[in-house]
Protein backbone atom coordinates (compact mmCIF):
# COMPACT_ATOMS: atom_id res chain seq x y z
CA UNK A 1 0.00 0.00 0.00
CA UNK A 2 1.23 3.52 -0.85
CA UNK A 3 2.75 5.16 2.21
CA UNK A 4 1.65 8.64 0.76
CA UNK A 5 -1.42 10.08 2.33
CA UNK A 6 -4.36 11.97 0.18
CA UNK A 7 -5.59 13.77 2.89
CA UNK A 8 -8.14 15.97 0.23
CA UNK A 9 -11.14 13.07 0.98
CA UNK A 10 -10.26 13.47 5.14
CA UNK A 11 -12.29 15.52 7.90
CA UNK A 12 -9.90 18.31 8.80
CA UNK A 13 -6.92 16.97 8.24
CA UNK A 14 -4.31 19.66 9.67
CA UNK A 15 -3.32 17.58 12.52
CA UNK A 16 -2.47 14.94 11.22
CA UNK A 17 -0.32 16.35 8.67
CA UNK A 18 2.72 16.60 10.82
CA UNK A 19 2.56 12.65 11.55
CA UNK A 20 2.37 10.78 7.88
CA UNK A 21 3.34 7.20 10.35
CA UNK A 22 1.83 6.48 13.71
CA UNK A 23 3.44 7.28 16.73
CA UNK A 24 3.63 5.87 20.03
CA UNK A 25 2.04 8.94 21.09
CA UNK A 26 -1.23 8.51 19.18
CA UNK A 27 -2.33 5.30 21.58
CA UNK A 28 -0.92 7.55 24.44
CA UNK A 29 -4.62 9.17 25.60
CA UNK A 30 -3.05 12.78 25.08
CA UNK A 31 -3.68 15.26 22.38
CA UNK A 32 -2.43 12.71 19.52
CA UNK A 33 -4.65 10.19 20.77
CA UNK A 34 -7.97 12.91 20.84
CA UNK A 35 -6.86 13.81 17.23
CA UNK A 36 -6.60 10.78 15.67
CA UNK A 37 -10.30 9.77 17.21
CA UNK A 38 -11.80 13.43 16.30
CA UNK A 39 -9.79 13.38 12.66
CA UNK A 40 -10.34 9.77 11.51
CA UNK A 41 -12.00 7.42 13.39
CA UNK A 42 -14.75 10.00 14.33
CA UNK A 43 -15.75 11.15 10.71
CA UNK A 44 -15.73 7.60 9.51
CA UNK A 45 -17.85 5.77 12.04
CA UNK A 46 -20.29 9.17 12.81
CA UNK A 47 -23.42 8.28 14.71
CA UNK A 48 -25.00 9.65 17.65
CA UNK A 49 -24.14 7.28 20.00
CA UNK A 50 -20.58 7.56 19.11
CA UNK A 51 -20.03 11.22 18.99
CA UNK A 52 -20.42 11.37 22.41
CA UNK A 53 -16.67 10.23 22.97
CA UNK A 54 -17.99 8.90 26.88
CA UNK A 55 -16.09 5.90 28.12
CA UNK A 56 -19.35 3.22 26.64
CA UNK A 57 -22.44 3.66 24.52
CA UNK A 58 -25.51 4.73 25.62
CA UNK A 59 -27.62 2.27 23.32
CA UNK A 60 -31.91 1.91 22.52
CA UNK A 61 -32.36 -1.84 21.80
CA UNK A 62 -35.66 -3.71 20.79
CA UNK A 63 -36.83 -6.65 23.26
CA UNK A 64 -35.62 -9.81 22.64
CA UNK A 65 -33.10 -11.80 23.60
CA UNK A 66 -29.55 -10.61 22.79
CA UNK A 67 -26.76 -12.06 20.68
CA UNK A 68 -23.08 -11.06 21.77
CA UNK A 69 -19.86 -11.79 19.78
CA UNK A 70 -16.08 -10.75 20.03
CA UNK A 71 -13.55 -11.96 17.48
CA UNK A 72 -10.13 -10.30 17.44
CA UNK A 73 -8.32 -10.26 13.69
CA UNK A 74 -4.52 -10.26 13.19
CA UNK A 75 -4.32 -11.72 9.29
CA UNK A 76 -0.90 -10.94 7.37
CA UNK A 77 -1.40 -9.32 4.66
CA UNK A 78 -3.22 -6.07 5.67
CA UNK A 79 -4.98 -6.15 2.20
CA UNK A 80 -5.51 -9.18 -0.15
CA UNK A 81 -7.56 -9.75 -2.97
CA UNK A 82 -11.75 -9.02 -2.18
CA UNK A 83 -10.76 -7.74 1.08
CA UNK A 84 -8.64 -6.19 3.83
CA UNK A 85 -8.13 -6.89 7.88
CA UNK A 86 -11.05 -3.97 7.68
CA UNK A 87 -14.21 -5.06 6.52
CA UNK A 88 -12.93 -8.84 7.65
CA UNK A 89 -13.32 -7.51 11.00
CA UNK A 90 -16.52 -6.56 9.92
CA UNK A 91 -17.66 -9.29 8.40
CA UNK A 92 -16.41 -11.52 10.89
CA UNK A 93 -18.36 -10.51 13.80
CA UNK A 94 -21.52 -9.32 11.88
CA UNK A 95 -21.86 -12.71 10.63
CA UNK A 96 -20.78 -14.70 14.38
CA UNK A 97 -23.98 -12.83 15.36
CA UNK A 98 -26.11 -13.48 12.49
CA UNK A 99 -25.06 -17.33 13.01
CA UNK A 100 -27.41 -17.23 15.71
CA UNK A 101 -30.33 -16.26 13.93
CA UNK A 102 -29.82 -12.76 15.32
CA UNK A 103 -30.41 -9.33 13.31
CA UNK A 104 -26.89 -7.30 14.20
CA UNK A 105 -27.16 -3.84 14.92
CA UNK A 106 -24.29 -2.55 17.04
CA UNK A 107 -20.15 -2.88 16.83
CA UNK A 108 -17.60 -2.31 18.90
CA UNK A 109 -14.15 -1.82 17.43
CA UNK A 110 -10.55 -1.54 18.95
CA UNK A 111 -7.22 -1.11 17.26
CA UNK A 112 -3.63 -2.52 18.71
CA UNK A 113 -1.24 -0.19 15.97
CA UNK A 114 2.22 -0.62 15.50
CA UNK A 115 4.35 2.19 15.43
CA UNK A 116 5.43 3.54 12.46
CA UNK A 117 2.26 2.35 10.07
CA UNK A 118 1.84 4.65 7.69
CA UNK A 119 -1.31 6.45 8.41
CA UNK A 120 -2.70 6.21 5.09
CA UNK A 121 -2.77 2.78 5.66
CA UNK A 122 -4.84 3.31 9.04
CA UNK A 123 -7.20 5.52 7.24
CA UNK A 124 -7.60 3.06 4.20
CA UNK A 125 -8.86 -0.12 6.51
CA UNK A 126 -10.70 2.32 8.17
CA UNK A 127 -12.67 3.51 5.49
CA UNK A 128 -12.71 -0.12 4.42
CA UNK A 129 -14.46 -0.70 8.00
CA UNK A 130 -16.87 2.18 7.31
CA UNK A 131 -17.99 1.28 3.89
CA UNK A 132 -18.47 -2.96 5.25
CA UNK A 133 -20.85 -1.51 8.27
CA UNK A 134 -22.73 0.90 6.16
CA UNK A 135 -22.95 -2.36 3.91
CA UNK A 136 -23.88 -4.59 6.61
CA UNK A 137 -26.72 -2.09 8.06
CA UNK A 138 -24.50 -1.66 11.63
CA UNK A 139 -22.68 0.84 13.36
CA UNK A 140 -19.70 1.21 15.25
CA UNK A 141 -20.80 2.90 18.69
CA UNK A 142 -17.73 2.74 20.68
CA UNK A 143 -13.86 1.59 20.58
CA UNK A 144 -10.21 1.71 21.63
CA UNK A 145 -6.99 2.49 20.35
CA UNK A 146 -3.57 1.18 21.52
CA UNK A 147 0.00 2.15 20.00
CA UNK A 148 2.58 -0.68 20.53
CA UNK A 149 6.35 -0.24 19.73
CA UNK A 150 7.37 -1.29 16.19
CA UNK A 151 8.48 -5.03 15.74
CA UNK A 152 5.44 -6.35 18.72
CA UNK A 153 2.61 -6.63 15.89
CA UNK A 154 2.49 -7.36 12.01
CA UNK A 155 1.01 -3.28 11.66
CA UNK A 156 -2.53 -3.47 12.79
CA UNK A 157 -4.42 -6.06 15.01
CA UNK A 158 -8.33 -5.29 15.61
CA UNK A 159 -10.96 -6.47 18.41
CA UNK A 160 -14.76 -6.48 17.15
CA UNK A 161 -17.44 -7.06 19.45
CA UNK A 162 -20.95 -6.75 18.77
CA UNK A 163 -24.37 -7.89 19.41
CA UNK A 164 -27.87 -7.99 17.94
CA UNK A 165 -32.00 -9.70 18.33
CA UNK A 166 -33.10 -12.36 18.07
CA UNK A 167 -37.07 -12.27 17.08
CA UNK A 168 -39.23 -14.46 18.75
CA UNK A 169 -39.73 -17.79 17.13
CA UNK A 170 -36.47 -18.12 16.35
CA UNK A 171 -34.04 -21.42 17.75
CA UNK A 172 -30.88 -22.18 16.05
CA UNK A 173 -27.71 -23.37 18.07
CA UNK A 174 -24.92 -26.57 17.33
CA UNK A 175 -26.69 -28.90 19.10
CA UNK A 176 -29.81 -28.48 17.39
CA UNK A 177 -29.30 -30.84 14.10
CA UNK A 178 -31.35 -34.07 13.75
CA UNK A 179 -31.47 -36.93 11.56
CA UNK A 180 -33.10 -36.39 8.22
CA UNK A 181 -32.15 -33.32 8.04
CA UNK A 182 -30.46 -31.67 4.93
CA UNK A 183 -27.00 -29.78 4.93
CA UNK A 184 -26.64 -26.67 2.62
CA UNK A 185 -23.04 -24.76 1.92
CA UNK A 186 -24.31 -21.12 0.57
CA UNK A 187 -21.17 -21.03 -2.07
CA UNK A 188 -18.26 -22.42 -2.97
CA UNK A 189 -15.68 -23.03 0.08
CA UNK A 190 -12.13 -22.20 0.43
CA UNK A 191 -12.04 -18.97 -1.17
CA UNK A 192 -10.84 -16.59 1.79
CA UNK A 193 -7.78 -18.65 2.94
CA UNK A 194 -6.50 -19.02 -0.95
CA UNK A 195 -6.87 -15.86 -1.84
CA UNK A 196 -4.41 -14.81 1.42
CA UNK A 197 -2.05 -17.45 0.88
CA UNK A 198 -1.88 -16.78 -2.62
CA UNK A 199 -0.80 -13.37 -2.25
CA UNK A 200 1.93 -14.12 0.85
CA UNK A 201 3.28 -16.97 -1.01
CA UNK A 202 3.37 -15.23 -4.17
CA UNK A 203 1.34 -18.05 -6.31
CA UNK A 204 -0.03 -16.78 -10.01
CA UNK A 205 -3.00 -18.27 -11.36
CA UNK A 206 -4.95 -17.89 -14.62
CA UNK A 207 -7.18 -14.97 -12.46
CA UNK A 208 -6.77 -13.84 -9.23
CA UNK A 209 -8.52 -15.81 -6.41
CA UNK A 210 -10.67 -13.34 -4.52
CA UNK A 211 -11.70 -13.59 -1.00
CA UNK A 212 -15.16 -14.29 -0.34
CA UNK A 213 -15.76 -11.94 2.66
CA UNK A 214 -18.79 -10.45 3.04
CA UNK A 215 -21.54 -9.98 5.48
CA UNK A 216 -24.00 -12.78 5.91
CA UNK A 217 -27.06 -11.28 7.94
CA UNK A 218 -29.19 -10.02 4.79
CA UNK A 219 -28.71 -13.77 3.48
CA UNK A 220 -29.91 -15.07 6.81
CA UNK A 221 -32.66 -13.02 6.94
CA UNK A 222 -33.59 -14.03 3.50
CA UNK A 223 -33.67 -17.75 4.15
CA UNK A 224 -35.91 -17.37 7.27
CA UNK A 225 -38.35 -15.76 4.78
CA UNK A 226 -38.18 -19.27 3.37
CA UNK A 227 -38.56 -21.45 6.50
CA UNK A 228 -38.32 -21.25 9.81
CA UNK A 229 -37.70 -24.85 10.65
CA UNK A 230 -33.80 -23.88 9.83
CA UNK A 231 -32.09 -25.70 13.42
CA UNK A 232 -28.46 -25.07 12.89
CA UNK A 233 -26.21 -21.75 11.18
CA UNK A 234 -22.66 -21.69 10.89
CA UNK A 235 -20.20 -19.59 9.30
CA UNK A 236 -17.46 -21.69 8.53
CA UNK A 237 -14.29 -19.80 9.57
CA UNK A 238 -11.01 -21.01 10.80
CA UNK A 239 -10.71 -25.50 10.50
CA UNK A 240 -13.24 -24.34 7.37
CA UNK A 241 -16.06 -26.10 6.49
CA UNK A 242 -15.22 -30.15 7.94
CA UNK A 243 -14.20 -28.12 11.05
CA UNK A 244 -17.77 -26.47 11.75
CA UNK A 245 -19.66 -29.91 10.95
CA UNK A 246 -17.49 -31.99 12.82
CA UNK A 247 -18.23 -29.47 15.85
CA UNK A 248 -21.83 -29.81 14.98
CA UNK A 249 -22.18 -33.65 14.78
CA UNK A 250 -20.35 -33.44 18.15
CA UNK A 251 -22.19 -30.98 19.68
CA UNK A 252 -26.01 -32.49 18.08
CA UNK A 253 -24.81 -35.79 19.18
CA UNK A 254 -25.46 -37.06 14.98
CA UNK A 255 -23.86 -38.07 11.94
CA UNK A 256 -23.21 -36.34 9.18
CA UNK A 257 -22.70 -37.64 5.84
CA UNK A 258 -21.78 -35.24 3.31
CA UNK A 259 -21.76 -36.61 -0.64
CA UNK A 260 -18.09 -35.17 -1.85
CA UNK A 261 -18.51 -34.09 -5.77
CA UNK A 262 -21.85 -32.21 -4.64
CA UNK A 263 -19.60 -29.55 -2.34
CA UNK A 264 -19.23 -26.42 -4.47
CA UNK A 265 -15.13 -25.62 -5.17
CA UNK A 266 -13.93 -22.88 -7.66
CA UNK A 267 -11.07 -24.72 -10.07
CA UNK A 268 -8.69 -22.01 -9.34
CA UNK A 269 -8.55 -22.58 -5.60
CA UNK A 270 -8.87 -26.46 -6.13
CA UNK A 271 -5.55 -26.21 -8.24
CA UNK A 272 -4.38 -23.74 -5.48
CA UNK A 273 -4.86 -26.75 -2.85
CA UNK A 274 -3.48 -29.08 -4.91
CA UNK A 275 -0.44 -27.19 -5.21
CA UNK A 276 0.16 -26.27 -1.45
CA UNK A 277 -1.09 -29.56 -0.12
CA UNK A 278 -4.27 -28.60 1.50
CA UNK A 279 -8.03 -29.86 0.93
CA UNK A 280 -10.25 -26.89 0.73
CA UNK A 281 -12.94 -28.05 3.09
CA UNK A 282 -10.28 -27.32 5.73
CA UNK A 283 -9.84 -23.99 4.57
CA UNK A 284 -10.85 -21.07 6.21
CA UNK A 285 -14.24 -19.00 4.48
CA UNK A 286 -15.30 -15.56 5.52
CA UNK A 287 -18.67 -15.10 3.33
CA UNK A 288 -20.30 -18.60 3.18
CA UNK A 289 -22.62 -20.22 5.56
CA UNK A 290 -24.21 -23.74 6.50
CA UNK A 291 -27.64 -24.03 7.15
CA UNK A 292 -28.99 -27.42 8.33
CA UNK A 293 -32.54 -27.21 8.40
CA UNK A 294 -35.66 -29.52 7.84
CA UNK A 295 -35.40 -32.55 4.76
CA UNK A 296 -39.05 -30.85 3.92
CA UNK A 297 -37.55 -27.10 4.31
CA UNK A 298 -34.61 -28.19 2.13
CA UNK A 299 -35.69 -27.04 -1.46
CA UNK A 300 -37.14 -23.79 -0.82
CA UNK A 301 -34.11 -22.82 1.44
CA UNK A 302 -31.84 -23.74 -1.70
CA UNK A 303 -34.19 -21.48 -4.20
CA UNK A 304 -33.70 -18.39 -1.77
CA UNK A 305 -30.32 -18.90 -0.94
CA UNK A 306 -29.03 -18.90 -5.01
CA UNK A 307 -31.54 -15.97 -5.56
CA UNK A 308 -29.46 -13.98 -3.32
CA UNK A 309 -25.92 -12.30 -4.22
CA UNK A 310 -24.04 -14.37 -1.57
CA UNK A 311 -25.71 -17.48 -2.51
CA UNK A 312 -26.06 -18.08 -6.13
CA UNK A 313 -23.72 -21.40 -6.06
CA UNK A 314 -25.49 -22.76 -2.87
CA UNK A 315 -25.67 -26.33 -2.71
CA UNK A 316 -27.27 -29.19 -1.19
CA UNK A 317 -23.94 -31.24 0.21
CA UNK A 318 -25.51 -33.78 2.64
CA UNK A 319 -27.78 -35.27 5.25
CA UNK A 320 -27.80 -35.62 9.10
CA UNK A 321 -27.74 -39.08 10.39
CA UNK A 322 -28.71 -41.13 13.41
CA UNK A 323 -25.46 -43.54 12.37
CA UNK A 324 -22.09 -42.93 13.63
CA UNK A 325 -22.49 -39.82 16.32
CA UNK A 326 -20.29 -37.13 16.46
CA UNK A 327 -18.21 -38.56 13.27
CA UNK A 328 -18.41 -36.45 9.36
CA UNK A 329 -18.12 -38.49 6.61
CA UNK A 330 -17.65 -38.36 3.25
CA UNK A 331 -19.14 -40.82 -0.22
CA UNK A 332 -15.96 -40.03 -2.37
CA UNK A 333 -17.10 -40.28 -5.96
CA UNK A 334 -15.79 -43.92 -6.62
CA UNK A 335 -18.68 -44.29 -4.25
CA UNK A 336 -16.48 -45.69 -1.01
CA UNK A 337 -17.06 -43.62 2.18
CA UNK A 338 -14.35 -42.25 4.75
CA UNK A 339 -14.25 -40.20 8.04
CA UNK A 340 -13.25 -36.28 7.52
CA UNK A 341 -11.51 -35.74 10.88
CA UNK A 342 -11.50 -32.51 13.23
CA UNK A 343 -7.60 -31.53 12.14
CA UNK A 344 -5.42 -31.42 14.97
CA UNK A 345 -3.51 -27.80 14.25
CA UNK A 346 -4.45 -25.35 11.46
CA UNK A 347 -3.70 -25.66 7.69
CA UNK A 348 -3.20 -21.87 7.14
CA UNK A 349 -2.24 -19.74 10.05
CA UNK A 350 -3.01 -15.80 10.14
CA UNK A 351 -5.68 -15.89 7.48
CA UNK A 352 -8.48 -13.97 9.84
Amino acid sequence: MSSQIDFSSWTCPLPLRDYPNIVLGHGGGGKLSAELVENLFLPAFRNPAIESLGDSAVLRVPPGRLAFSTDSYVVRPLFFPGGSIGDLAINGTVNDIAMSGAQPLYLSVAFIIEEGLPMATLGQIVDRMRIAANSAGVQIVTGDTKVVERGHCDGCFINTAGFGIIPEGREVGPALAKPGDAVIVSGTVGDHGMAVMSVREGLEFETIIQSDSAALNSLVEAIFTASNDIHVLRDPTRGGLASSLNEIAAQSKVGIALIEDQIPVKPDVQSACELLGMDPIYVANEGKLVAIVSHSSADSVLATMRRHPLGIDAAIIGTVISERPGLLSAKTKIGGTHVIPMQIGEQLPRIC
